[in-house]
């Protein structure tokens, strides 16, 4: 079956559908991976075909950074999303597709697409993306329990958020394409398969969610092929004892300098050696216990540190799991600090420490409190049950179970 997965948004978006399209490709399928033309080689050092999705998520996030008015902030968004529905109806359009993958994110382009062309779509999420009375989707205030009416009001609204955000760009897309009618955007509104990519260990599945939708846990991504890890890394780690990794991801671009001065002084202050990864942020510090470093394999990197300080997105938060060292989350924006509440209540991370109220002394003292044996025991608990949990199968077995009939 001729596969293209469609996603959005930063590395951690992408990354983890590497390791989903490699499983796909060796039980025979071929797999394009649609995204922005800043991950091809991630992509395709994995060994799977790219293909250009318009848009650059990081000057995105400094645009809006400078934007002056919401006006300008709405007109942002419009034009970002108007270029993925372009990117998305071409790329269908171009034929050679028998089923589409699409992360939550572009998930009403992708719907829209498979619906003018006939093209099967299966949801791949990396997040929750069904209201339920158990806990609010990820967004503002995500992070605390609202009762179940307040989670189920507050699911739905994020879900009209979506909605509003898209309705634009699926109207022209479906006029484009010559589709009747103005389908409602929203993604969850039309009944279809679903698999979550995240460990029902961190989150179980709400018994409320409809019957097609499964958590099946993490994607984990693959390795570039060929990797080899920096002689002067494998150097730093053989130096002394386990160090603490520090990195923000695709998060706080522009910040590096204040961001370098404020870890070298919490590294200081907790008395541990790190590994500070540069991330979209150019996050670097100094010292002699403190190595910077560029991206790197967090399968290999995660453990072999004492903890790991990152900002909780969805798939920094899957490795830091299966390593089995505890975290230290420093959530930014978007689903990072619902993921960040999951680890501490999950007994593997101390409190989340909002990136806004960040300082050395709060960082220091997380750190050590990370590091201390009943966090480190938890979280190799943790890591040992998830051992068993192999979410790519489930995608899989889904596939398997999909004809020929077109995407309605």
């Amino acid at each position: 079956m001729r596969i293209l997965i469609v996603t959005t948004g930063s590395r951690g978006d992408v990354a983890p559908f590497t390791g989903l399209g490699r499983r796909l490709e060796d039980a025979g399928h071929r797999v394009a991976v649609l995204a922005h033309p800043a991950f091809a080689p991630l992509v395709e050092s994995c060994g799977l075909e790219h293909r250009p999705l318009p848009g650059d998520p990081e000057e995105l996030i400094r645009a809006r950074a400078r934007a002056t008015s919401p006006a300008e902030t709405r007109a942002l968004m419009t034009a970002y999303v108007d270029g993925l529905a372009d990117g998305v109806a071409d790329a269908v359009g171009g034929g050679g597709t028998d089923l589409l993958l699409t992360a939550f994110a572009p998930s009403p382009l992708a719907l829209t697409a498979g619906d003018a062309h006939g093209v099967p779509v299966l949801g791949t999420y990396l997040t929750p993306a069904f209201a339920t009375t158990e806990f609010p989707l990820p967004g503002p205030g995500a992070d605390r329990d609202l009762g179940p009416a307040g989670n189920l009001a507050a699911g739905r609204e994020r879900l009209r958020g979506a909605e509003r955000l898209f309705s634009g760009a699926v109207a022209r897309l479906r006029e484009r394409l010559g589709l009747p009618g103005a389908a409602a955007p929203e993604p969850l509104g039309r009944t279809r398969p679903v698999v979550h990519g995240y460990s029902p260990l961190l989150l179980p599945r709400p018994a409320d969610w409809p019957a097609p939708v499964d958590v099946a846990g993490f994607w984990w991504p693959a390795r570039p092929q060929g990797w080899q890890p920096p002689a002067e890394l494998v150097d730093f780690l053989q130096a002394g004892p386990a160090p603490v990794f520090i990195g923000f991801g695709s998060m706080a671009p522009g910040e590096g300098a204040r961001l370098g001065e404020l870890v070298t002084a919490a590294v200081r202050r907790a008395g541990v050696r790190a590994v500070v990864q540069a991330g979209w942020a150019g996050l670097a510090a100094t010292g002699d216990d403190v190595l910077s470093i560029g991206d790197l394999p967090h399968d290999w990197l995660f453990p072999r540190m004492g903890a790991v300080v990152h900002h909780a997105g969805a798939g920094t938060t899957g490795a830091a799991l299966r390593a089995g060292v505890p975290a230290v989350t420093v959530p930014v924006m978007a689903d990072q600090p619902f993921w960040a509440a999951r680890l501490h209540r999950l007994g593997v991370a101390p409190p989340p420490v909002p990136f806004e109220e960040l300082t050395a002394e709060r960082l220091a003292d997380a750190i050590t409190a990370a590091l201390a044996e009943p966090l480190r025991r938890r979280a190799a608990a943790v890591a040992g049950l998830m051992t068993g949990e192999d979410g790519a199968a489930a995608v899989l077995a889904r596939i398997a179970r999909i004809d020929d009939t077109p995407a309605r």
